[in-house]
């Protein structure tokens, strides 16, 4: 029997599930709508029968050992969900004991950048490391850090929230509620809102003036870079001083061998890297200086989302 353990990713349209090996195999896989179900309960039989008609060509060669959940604000201590701002379940969800009934085997949840942040340690470029961060740039600025082998999670499950550290008083407003937080200058949402502000400041002609808010992309500021638009050049030199300044900050705190930047965002390679590294040397203090790598995803190419979660059941299962 070929012992595996079951990823899921819950986000806020869709949920994925893999089913996984310790080797990082994904031998069956697939998704369902999230926003479809109001219940809970709901979501997680439509879950459970999806990934049932996904292992069925396999079923009786596997062995499932576990299930590992990344979901948005999911405190491992207690495997529940909390006050998610993405999902239509509302409140605290115990969410970990609830599917519990349909496997009888160890079920964990985890916060989604956290999963991702053990996915690279078990199947990544952090893979051997002790100390590492990951930053995930998508819609927001998720991370995870790792410290002596282990990942933070503080005591009450909620730790390692980079993308909301404070970088401007009464800076931009935030989904949090608060203003100023770095997912709001440092993710796909950010690098949007800063290409717009440079439209109101520069004159210079720019292929990104012809979009209002909502059509414009960071794939189009992207795309607009690599021709040399100036407002996109500038958005992406804006961004990554911005992200480097604030991955010093966090150097402080656990001196990580290497900081790993993951999602959509990082995909433009050195339009973001360049500055970001710039940025992170000239803020570092000089013991830190020339020691800490700035690297991509060994997982850019994957759904790290699933494999982070597999990965988190795995490494609780090694326990």
């Amino acid at each position: 029997m070929n012992q595996v353990v079951i990823g899921v990713d819950i986000g806020g349209t869709f949920s994925k599930f893999g089913l996984v090996d310790k080797e990082g195999n994904v031998l069956a896989e697939g998704s369902i709508p999230t926003d479809k179900y109001d219940k809970v309960e709901d979501f997680q039989k439509s879950l459970y029968e999806a990934i049932e008609k996904a292992i069925a060509p396999i079923k009786n060669t596997i062995e499932i050992k576990g299930v590992g959940f990344g979901a948005p604000n999911g405190n491992f201590y207690k495997g529940t969900i909390e006050f998610a701002p993405n999902l239509k379940w509302k409140g605290v969800i115990r969410f970990a004991d609830i599917f519990k009934k349909y496997y009888n085997v160890p079920v964990v949840l985890t916060n989604d950048a956290n999963a991702a942040c053990i996915g690279e340690g078990l199947y990544g470029g952090a893979k051997g490391m002790r100390d590492y961060i990951i930053i995930t740039l998508g819609t927001g600025l998720g991370s995870g850090i790792v410290a002596n082998g282990e990942l933070i999670y503080g005591f009450d499950g909620f730790a390692g929230e980079i993308g909301h550290t404070i970088i401007e008083p009464n800076g931009r407003q935030c989904g949090c509620g608060r203003k100023g937080c770095l997912e709001n200058y440092a993710s796909a949402t950010g690098i949007k809102r800063t290409a717009f502000e440079l439209m109101c400041n520069m004159l210079e002609e720019s292929e990104l003036r012809q979009y209002n808010y909502y059509e414009l992309t960071s794939e189009k500021i992207f795309e607009a870079a690599k021709r040399n638009d100036p407002i996109a050049l500038r958005a992406f030199e804006y961004t990554g001083t911005i992200l480097g300044a604030q991955l010093a900050n966090a150097v402080a705190y656990t001196t990580p061998e290497a900081i790993f930047l993951f999602g959509g965002l990082a995909k433009a390679g050195e339009l973001l890297f360049k500055p970001t590294r710039e940025s992170f040397e000239n803020h570092l203090l000089d013991i830190y200086k020339n020691k800490i790598k700035i690297l991509p995803s060994g997982l850019q190419d994957k759904n790290i989302a699933v494999l982070g979660a597999a990965a988190l059941i795995w490494k609780e299962l090694e326990k």
